[in-house]
């Protein structure tokens, strides 16, 4: 089956409609109009930007350049999740914690899958390596951000029945106990409801570029499968990971709450 192409013309009448939604939420003074039309830019820009990167490393086919693409994906990531926080560590941590995580659990997941399950020749093959790990590394960055952000929030508004429990002789890692296990819930569960939702509420994204480019449905399921069960792996290590060292910081080695190690809250 033939793709059919797309001109800039015909993605220009897509970007109108968008200026006339803008036009719709500056006439409803929603106030949102700007960042609107601000993130349409944006997404042009960055995605023709990364669409000539991708044609240049597909046709560079070099683990170097894979490696490189990689990693400034993860360190974007990791910025992404320190900026989602509205009480984050002080000192580089939270930037440190949320990177770290994601990469113990993306790149990890991301080889396993692409060595053992998919096996292309080569394995970091741009074509399958890129576009699988920048689906893992996005939502685990929407799970490590929300974790993270629960946890310290909760963390401060708890301060005082955190600190009671402490003064009764309960460990660290009990006091918070409560505390850790909601915040990797809130981790957790927006993947939980994408694959309760798949297929039934909506289809997922790669499956509907794959059908709208030829691929048979029934291989396109398939990857979809893989892919968000990959998802949901990189998700939830990634989240236990970050809230198990975010959850550390906040004691020292007295086994006291250290609040002051927290930003005050943007407004």
């Amino acid at each position: 089956m033939n793709v059919i192409d797309l001109s800039w013309w015909q993605l220009s009448l897509a970007a109108l409609m968008v200026v006339a939604l803008a036009g719709c939420t500056a006439a409803m003074r929603l106030g949102m109009s700007r960042s609107l039309l601000i993130a349409a830019l944006r997404t042009v820009i960055q995605l023709a930007l990364v669409g000539l990167v991708l044609e240049a490393l597909f046709a560079a086919e070099r683990l170097v350049w894979v490696v490189l693409m990689a990693l400034a994906m993860l360190l974007i990531a990791g910025r992404e999740v320190m900026a989602r926080q509205k009480r984050r560590l002080l000192g580089g941590w939270a930037f440190g914690i949320g990177t770290l995580s994601m990469f113990l659990s993306s790149f990890t997941v991301a080889v396993l899958t692409l060595t053992v399950i998919i096996g292309p020749e080569p394995w970091y093959r741009p074509q399958y390596a890129i576009p699988l790990l920048g689906m893992l590394l996005g939502n685990t960055m929407t799970g490590v951000a929300l974790a993270l952000d629960r946890l310290t929030d909760t963390a401060w508004r708890e301060r005082g029945v955190i600190e009671n429990r402490l003064m009764l002789g309960e460990p660290w890692q009990v006091a918070i106990g409560d505390l850790r296990r909601e915040a990797m819930r809130s981790g957790l569960m927006p993947m939980i409801n994408a694959m309760a939702a798949a297929g039934v509420v909506s289809l997922p994204g790669m499956m509907t570029g794959q059908i709208l480019a030829g691929t048979p449905p029934s291989l396109a399921v398939k990857y979809q499968i893989l892919i968000m069960f990959a998802i949901t792996l990189g998700t939830g290590f990634g989240t236990l990971a970050a809230v198990t060292a975010g959850s550390r910081r906040l004691f020292d080695s007295r086994e006291r709450l250290r609040l002051d190690r927290l930003s005050t809250p943007r407004t």
